[in-house]
This record gives C-alpha cells, structure tokens and sequence, in this order.
C-alpha cells in the first residue's frame, strides 16, 4: 500500500474525499486536498477519473529540514535513479516555510541542486530544467521544520481536461463547476430525467461537465500529458489497461445519453466559444445553444423538471458590480415566473446580488474560485402561496435585531469554518442579554433507524443532501424577569434564528438549561433515539439533538480534541469520564497503539461504540470499559502514554458516590499519574467556570502548562471561561 495526496480546491475536500472512496480508495480529507492510500492503481486511477482533484501526488520522503543544508541533504538522500533518468527534464513546485528557509524559489533551487550533483557524480550527466511538461515534475511542501517531497503524477493541473481550445474573460475551472454540479444534485436530477440550463454559459464548461458527468466520461481521457509518463516507476501495461477500460464505458455512456443541455449568453464571441469546445469534447450534439440575455430566459420545452445552473458575472474581475443587481432580479423573476419544479444553483462572491435574485435559499456551500470566496446558492423553484395561504409575519424589531446580530456572528465565522471545515459551530450565545440563548448548528444526514447498525456511514448522496438543524438552548431567566415577557422573546429569538439561519421551524430543536431534581443538570428530555451523523475534524460523530441536554459532542471541546489528536501517535491512550467517546474516536484517528474508553453508563459506552466503528475504528485495539473512572485508576496496572481526563464539575451517582472537581481533582490527576508512563502526558479540562487548578499540589508531581486559552474555538470566544485546559507531564 502506498500513501497518496490530491490537492483541491478549498471546499471540495468532502466531496473529493466520496469521489475517491467512491474510486475504491481508502479517503480521509485535510486541508485543501485528501489523504488516500491504495495502489499504484488507485493513483492512475484518480489522475483518469477524478472531477474534483487538481494534482495527485505521491510522497517520496518526509524528513527534517530546518534549514537550507537539511533540505539538501534529505533530498539528496534519496535513491533518484529509481525516478528519473539522468538526462531527464525536471520541475520543481515548492511552497510554504520552515526555519530559516522563507523563499519557496530558494527551496527548489536546493532540490534541484541535490538532484543535479547526484546525477552528475553517479553518471556524469544531469537534468535539466523544463518548467512546462517536464518528464518528472516534484513538489516539495514545506511546513513547522518539516519537508515533504511528492511526485507530481499529475504533471500539469487535472481541472485541463484537453478539451479546452478558447475560453472567456473569467473561465470556471473545470473541476470547481463539477462541485457546482455535485453541491446542485445534478446526477440525481438527470436521472429523474430532468434538464440542465445555463443561461450564462460563457465558454460551456458547466454545459461540458454537466453532460460528461451523465454519460461517466473519464475527465482526463483527452489528455496527452501526465507526470508520471517520464517516471522511471511508470507501469505502462497497468495505465493502458485502464485507460483502455475508461475509453469503452465513456463510448457507451455517450451512446446513451440524452439530449437535454441547454445554454445561452449574450456575447455571440462566447457562443461561438463554447461551440468550438463542445465540439472538441465529443458533446456538441447533445447540447442546444442560444444567442440570449438572461432576462429572456425560457423553460425548455418538455421538460418539468430540472436544474438552472450559473456562473453569473460578479463584478471582482469585471468592473460591473453597480450594474449587476438588476441582472440577478431578473434572472430570479424568469426563474420564478418558468421553472417552478426545477432547482436551480447560483455561484457569487456577493451576497447582495445572491439576496438581489429575491429567491429564498435552499442552501449555501463555500467554494473557492481560485483565490476568491464565493458561495454557491441553491434553489427549490416552488409555486407561491395560493390565496388566502398563511404567510410568515415579519419579525418584531426585538426579533429583526437578533437575527442581524446572528447574521453578523456568522459572517465573522463564516471564513474560519470553511477553512477549517467545520460543519457543528455555535452562532449565537445570549449575545443580546434580554435574549439569553445559546444556539448551535448541525449539518448532518439522519442515521440509519435501527439503533444496533453502529457502522452506517453517509453516501455521496446523503452527503450532499445534508441538513441543517437548529439546537437552541434557553438559559433559564432570573425570578425577577416576568415570565410572560420571557416567554415573548424566547418565541422572538425562535423566529430570528430560523429566519437568519433560513432553517424550517421543523429543524429546530429547543431545550432549557434549568436545574433537574437533585440538582442535576443532564434529565432526558425525549425517547426518540433520533441521531445526526455530522463530521468535525474530518471524522464522523452521532449527535442526538433531541433526547438530553447534551447532544453527544461538546462543541466547545472541538480544539482541545485536535490536540489529543496531535499527541496520540503511537500511545496507548485512556480516555476517562468519556460520554460519548469523542476523544477515543480522535486518538484512533491521530494514529493511537490502542484507545481504552471508561464510562460509568452502558448507554454511553454503546454510544462511544458506534462512533469508533462509524470511523472504521474497531477490535481489541479499541477496549470499552463499564466503571468509575476513579475506581478504573486504582484496581489497574497497565500504564498509558496519554490520558484525556474530562470530569463532570460534579456527580452524585449512586454507583460511584459523590465527586467535585474542585475539590477532588487533586486525588484524580495523581491517580492519573499513577498510570502515566515516564513520558506521557495528560489533558485535563473541565467546564466549571469558577475552577481553580490547585497548582501548589500538583507541581510536586507534574509539570503543568495551561492551554486553556488556545483551546477556545473562535465561535465560543464571547464566553472564554467556558472550559479550562491543562497539559501536565511527569517532573
């Protein structure tokens, strides 16, 4: 098995990760690409098939390169012979940083240089330089000390497909209308036998996608160029036999497909454009092109059903911003006006002209045209509301004031989660004192019903029918307030949510924060075993809005999990007071020996279960233990290179007696490090606000840094006390 990496734009990375898990790779997405391991096949594989990827690469050396000598030493350690010939043409695309090394042009100058001298001195010839298609191309990311060398087997961007002869003034790339099209349901709707329009169609490349996508096109069978065509490593049989393969199921799938592509645009230069690439992509019979502005677009005749899909003018590269609005207006009537059963999906950077197209959005995904952030909107085209139907009333300026300040939060937000791929954030937390709320966002796929299949995991297509929920939290109000105005404005908060967040009251779930008997805080609220899968960290989670006050995953943990992450590699990992068993989920993912998750409830424990094997955690490596934590510490022997220790701030089970954290975790943490190994380390955190770590106790035994700070995710900093964080290592 070999490890491989496909770069992508930010924002396709879930979907690049299904395509590939979909090609037979085992996938796991990262920043701007996916990590997948397979064989030399998987990765011809992608390089022919792929829609979404931009390079596939493949890792040759991971080494220390702190500086420039470093650098060229790592490179030059490794056996090139093996990659290239002596003689052979080469390329090298370096990025990022590390020590002292701060140009990405000095560093590829160093790894030419170690490639150059070894050639020379073992065959006393050398390569040359040839930046456009070299026979090998390299890619050296450099990144905290580190460098990582990959072969480019790409050679050259996968979005050129080869059928690209002309193109317009701001060309869509190919691969980032293909998550258009994914994002917009396309497959599904051409399957109903829907049609697809675009009204603005510039040079076809929606239009092109869109009807390769139908028919199973391999995307890159046009190419003539790959990296991996010059690598010594090359496996010519292999290649031909699937491109071959790729070649007769795209025959067949052109054989079968419909004609149903429609496209116009206003410039007669840019049909005549998209013309000459249709016809060079094998698809121009399928596909009718019209000379038209927009705000004369028609439903194609005989079809009820179908996608409008677009990538309208939007000012940043144009100059025409002023102008643009009444543009979108019309686009939006002719749209309500003739497609109504349709869908349709709109890509902007503004969203003044998304609201300007005066349709209420189904969905927003984040995408990435080039460097600019755009949102792809999407669209369920319905019938108005016939007369007499009851109509939402506007909100009260109580109301209108909420949701603005929600809005605000989330374009605040809205960056750092796509960068960081969160799909579970809180957006609003009693931001407005009168309207003391917490609200959080879950974007998820409903689990499968029956509550013993802990190994279901979501389709491309559940995927990419994901919803967006709602869990509101109201904090009990004082007994000074009036309940009725209380009441009044949790409604009031209700409507903002839902009308900032354009989430149906349906998919809102309310709870309070009041005090059960007995003074807890964690009754059951529902028996509707009703789960979410969500994803936080590139992994998968059951959440369960609905049953208890807690939902399965501690959004505010989601750092703090990061760093167990960080520091799992190859430890055996004990993971106490472990709810839901997030952390054991995270550590498994981090490359833990062994995780042992400790729970003193069994439904917990299942659930823990569910999320392992739900990640394709599973076996003897992956221990559930039923016990008291503190129990668990004293009648054990086997010691731990890392223990996440997350307590309740206090409990009065029955089973296990009384616990304070205040005033008990002195005896835990040194419980703790009575099964820490020499070397090991332990995070410990805790959400009661008033804690106090009794540092005077510990630092006899440990060294202790605070971390509570950087363990704040950015949508809880209006409440930095939330929880602490400490690391504490053995003195």
């Amino acid at each position: 098995m070999k490890e491989f990496f496909a770069t992508c734009p930010k924002g396709l990375e879930y979907l690049l990760r299904d395509e590939l898990a979909a090609l037979g790779s085992d996938a796991h997405e990262a920043l701007a690409g996916v990590r997948f391991s397979g064989e030399l096949e998987d990765a011809y594989r992608a390089c022919l098939e792929s829609r979404l990827a931009s390079r596939i690469l493949m890792p040759l050396a991971e080494f220390d390169a702190p500086d420039a000598d470093a650098l060229y030493a790592g490179v030059r350690a490794i056996d090139w012979s093996e990659h290239l010939a002596p003689d052979a043409t080469l390329a090298i695309d370096a990025s990022g940083s590390s020590g002292s090394i701060t140009h990405s042009g000095f560093a590829a100058q160093k790894v030419k240089d170690a490639i150059v001298d070894q050639c020379r001195e073992r065959f006393e010839v050398r390569p040359s330089i040839e930046t456009g298609r070299p026979d090998v191309r390299l890619n050296l990311r450099l990144h905290k000390g580190r460098a990582t060398l990959s072969l480019d087997l790409s050679g050259e961007p996968l979005h050129r497909r080869g059928w690209r002869r002309e193109q317009g003034e701001a060309p869509l790339k190919e691969n980032l209308a293909c998550a258009m099209l994914l994002r917009a349901r396309w497959p599904e709707t051409y399957a109903a036998g829907g049609a697809l329009v675009d009204p603005m169609c510039g040079s076809g490349t929606l239009l092109i996608e869109a009807a390769w996508m139908a028919a199973g096109v391999a995307p890159a069978l046009q190419r003539d160029y790959f990296g991996f065509l010059g690598w010594r490593g090359h496996d010519a049989a292999l290649w031909q036999r699937l491109h071959d393969a790729a070649r007769e199921r795209t025959l067949e799938g052109l054989r079968g497909l419909r004609t149903c592509f429609f496209g116009s645009d206003s410039d007669p230069r840019m049909i005549a454009i998209a013309t000459h690439n249709l016809q060079t992509a094998g698809v121009a019979g399928f596909v009718t092109l019209d000379k038209r502005d927009a705000v004369h677009l028609q439903r194609p005749p005989g079809f009820t059903s179908g996608l409008v899909v677009t990538n309208p003018p939007y000012g940043e590269r144009m100059g025409e911003l002023a102008t643009l609005p009444a543009l979108y207006r019309a686009l939006g009537e002719r749209l309500k006006a003739d497609f109504v059963g349709w869908r349709a999906a709109v890509l902007t950077s503004e969203p003044e002209l998304e609201r300007a197209l005066g349709l209420h959005v189904d969905k927003r995904y984040v995408l990435f045209n080039g460097a600019l952030e755009c949102r792809l909107a999407t669209f369920e085209l319905r019938a108005p509301a016939p007369p007499g139907t009851q109509v939402d009333k506007p909100l009260s300026p109580g109301a209108e004031m909420v949701a603005n300040r929600i809005r605000k939060n989330l374009r605040h937000l809205r960056k750092q989660l796509a960068r960081d791929n969160v799909s579970c954030f809180r957006v609003y937390d009693a931001d407005l004192p009168e309207y003391a709320a917490a609200i959080d966002v879950y974007r998820g796929v409903p689990a499968e019903p029956e509550r013993p299949s802990s190994s279901h995991a979501p389709s491309t297509r559940e995927v990419a029918s994901s919803q967006t929920w709602l869990h509101a939290q109201e904090y009990a109000p004082p007994a000074s307030v009036d309940a009725g105005a209380a009441e009044a404005r949790w409604r009031e908060l209700q409507r903002a949510a839902c009308a900032a967040l354009e989430v149906p009251r349906a998919r809102l779930v309310l709870k309070s924060r009041a005090r059960g008997k007995g003074g807890s805080k964690y009754g059951r609220f529902a028996e509707s075993e009703e789960f979410l899968v969500v994803e936080e960290g590139g992994l998968r989670f059951l959440v369960n809005l609905r049953d208890r006050i807690d939902t399965g995953l501690f959004l505010d943990h989601r750092l703090v999990r990061a760093r167990v992450r960080e520091l799992s590699r190859g430890q055996d990992v004990l993971n106490l007071f472990a709810y839901t068993g997030a952390a054991s989920v995270y550590a498994a993912a981090g490359g833990a020996h062994s995780t042992t998750t400790v729970d003193l409830s069994p439904m917990y424990l299942e659930w823990a279960s569910r999320n392992l094997v739900l990640n394709g955690f599973a076996g003897a490596q992956h221990a559930l233990v039923q016990a008291d934590a503190l129990a668990f510490l004293r009648e054990g022997r086997t010691r731990f290179g890392l223990i996440y220790v997350d307590p309740p701030t206090f409990s009065n089970s029955k089973r296990a007696g009384d616990f304070d954290v205040q005033r008990d975790h002195v005896a835990l943490l040194e419980a703790c490090g009575r099964r820490l190994r020499d070397d090991g380390v332990i995070v410990f955190s805790n959400n009661f606000r008033r804690f106090t770590l009794d540092g005077a106790a510990l630092e006899r035994t440990f060294t202790i840094e605070d971390v509570g700070r950087a363990s704040i995710p950015e949508d809880f900093a209006r409440r930095p006390r939330i929880h602490g964080c400490w690391l504490l290592r053995k003195r």
